[in-house]
């Protein structure tokens, strides 16, 4: 064994322990997050009946999307795409060999490239494509859907705020931060801001922080998020035959596109 891979024996992270600790930095965001887990899978089941389902885990970041459909569909196969080094590392030491984990950028194009294969059953993805401009959101669109194959569906989960409901939204805002505050302040669970402390801490994440600074030093910050009516037009212009929501939560959707 060389000192380098030595070193990494000894420094290897604990994936479990950081999925856990993920998980509950996560949940203080979205206190539901399990139930649009539990929706994009039942619409996996019910677009691939009887099937183990290819699943693209688009912007995956740790894995949670991999790591819950392996759980459900136990012969599924799951390609991880993600441009985070810190939470890349963390995906390939909880993924098994059902899982490919690949590195691209989504505000490229070059990303399809970098897929295994294509003919996906299903494009997932979580609270997380609301770090991409819209005009290039709507351009990814219709790339996801050229990786599908005929029938297959694409699921965004995000925030997706309801356009007729404007006031009612900022009230449900208001108080999902108001809990989410109190929680913090009497430390039952990390803020996003405590949990990059403690990966700073860690020998094998913390020397990545550099990396992942450079990676999204441009990334795209906005006040509001388009509301659902928009995604929903991009996914039909995008060319997807049918496109809806399976999911609704305060502020969030989840939106569907059928190719």
């Amino acid at each position: 064994m060389t000192p380098y891979t030595d070193a990494r024996a000894r420094h290897r992270i604990d994936a479990a322990a950081w999925q856990e600790s993920w998980d509950h930095q996560q949940e203080a965001y979205l206190p539901d997050r399990e139930e649009r887990f539990t929706a994009l899978l039942d619409t996996v089941e019910a677009t691939s009946p009887g099937q183990a389902p290819t699943v693209l885990d688009l912007a995956g970041g740790t894995g949670s999307i991999s790591l819950r459909t392996l759980r459900r569909f136990p012969h599924a196969t799951t390609t991880l795409l993600d441009v985070d080094p810190v939470l890349l590392t963390i995906a390939r030491e909880s993924l098994d060999d059902r899982s490919t984990v690949v590195t691209a950028d989504l505000r490229t194009p070059d990303w399809v490239a970098a897929l295994p294969h294509r003919e996906y059953d299903a494009v997932l993805t979580a609270t997380a494509l609301h770090w991409i401009a819209p005009e290039r959101l709507a351009a990814l669109y219709a790339e996801i859907r050229e990786v599908l194959r005929p029938g297959g569906v694409f699921i965004n989960v995000d925030h997706m705020p309801d356009d007729g409901l404007p006031e009612l939204t900022v009230m449900l805002g208001d108080r999902e931060r108001a809990r989410r505050e109190a929680r913090y302040a009497a430390g039952a669970v990390l803020s996003w801001e405590a949990w990059w402390d403690h990966v700073a801490k860690d020998p094998e994440l913390g020397p990545l922080l550099e990396e992942r600074r450079k990676v999204f030093a441009d990334r795209h910050t906005t006040e509001s998020d388009p509301p659902v009516s928009w995604h929903l037009g991009a996914l039909r212009t995008a060319g997807f035959r049918e496109a809806g929501i399976v999911w609704r939560g305060a502020r969030d959707a989840a939106v569907t596109g059928l190719r």
